[in-house]
């Protein structure tokens, strides 16, 4: 394992302690492993904002600018409801 998939298993070990944290992804693209991408699920906005402020995830924020191969695609969903399905 190379250190940014080390410090990406850091982040998403450390964030999943946090309070009002329901669920806290990172996966790698099938086909391109070099792109990751995190899912992200908070009980609310006060959970995410205190997310920001840790200092897991302050620190792998500074290490960004070594890590990435351009600017990142961020994208906030706000759900309403979720059921699940029986397949």
């Amino acid at each position: 394992m190379d250190n940014t998939h080390r410090l990406i298993e850091d982040l998403a070990e450390q964030s999943r302690q946090e309070e009002g944290m329901i669920d806290y992804r990172a996966t790698t693209e099938i086909g391109a492993p070099d792109t990751v991408r995190f899912f992200e699920q908070y009980e609310d906005a006060e959970a995410f904002a205190a997310h920001a402020e840790t200092d897991h995830f302050q620190e792998f924020e500074a290490a960004l600018p070594e890590l990435l191969a351009g600017e990142p695609e961020v994208t906030q969903f706000e759900v309403d409801s979720a059921t699940e399905l029986d397949l």
